[in-house]
C-alpha cells in the first residue's frame, strides 16, 4: 500500500551528486547528462545459411559524450582554460567522475570516464528581460563509461 514502511526498496533521488575532474573535486554543477553506452550491432549471413536472414551480433563499444552546466561565477574561467588547452592532438586527458551521492554525502553510484577531455563549451545566453542565473555547458568526449555501485 502507498506511504507504508518498504524497506529499503525505494528509488535513488538524482539531485544530490558531486563531479571531480582530475585533480579537481566536489565542483559545482547542476546538471549532468549523456551518461549512456551503446554497442553496435554486427549483421551477418552466412553464405550457406539456409535462412534469409541475417544473425545480429555485439559490434564495437560507442559511448556518448557527457555535458555538464554549472552556474557562471565572478572571476571563473575553468572551462574556458581547460578547452584553451586544446591544441592539435595534444589534449591533457583527464578521469571524470561522477558520483550519485546518499542524504549523508556518501558516493552510492559512480560513473568514472576515462580519457575524457572537453570537446565543446557554450556560455550562457543573454536576455535583457531574465531574471535566471547565468549558466555555461562544457561536454566531454571519453574512451569508456565504468559504473560501480557503492
Amino acid at each position: 500500500m502507498a506511504g507504508e514502511a518498504q524497506g529499503n526498496v525505494w528509488p535513488l533521488p538524482k539531485f544530490h551528486f558531486s563531479v571531480d575532474i582530475g585533480s579537481q573535486s566536489n565542483l559545482p554543477f547542476q546538471e549532468v547528462s549523456g551518461l549512456d553506452t551503446e554497442t553496435q550491432v554486427i549483421e551477418y549471413r552466412a553464405g550457406n545459411s539456409k535462412t534469409f536472414s541475417t544473425i545480429k551480433m555485439p559490434g564495437i563499444a560507442k559511448f556518448g559524450n557527457v555535458t555538464m552546466k554549472k552556474g557562471i561565477f565572478v572571476k571563473d574561467n575553468n572551462f574556458f582554460d581547460m578547452y584553451s588547452k586544446i591544441q592539435m592532438n595534444l589534449i591533457e586527458r583527464v578521469t571524470v567522475t561522477i558520483k550519485l551521492l546518499d542524504q549523508d554525502g556518501n558516493p552510492t553510484m559512480v560513473w568514472t570516464l576515462a580519457n575524457a577531455w572537453p570537446t565543446k563549451i557554450t556560455g550562457t545566453d543573454l536576455k535583457s528581460d531574465g531574471n535566471e542565473v547565468a549558466v555555461e555547458t562544457i561536454e566531454f568526449a571519453h574512451e569508456g563509461l565504468k559504473i560501480q555501485n557503492s
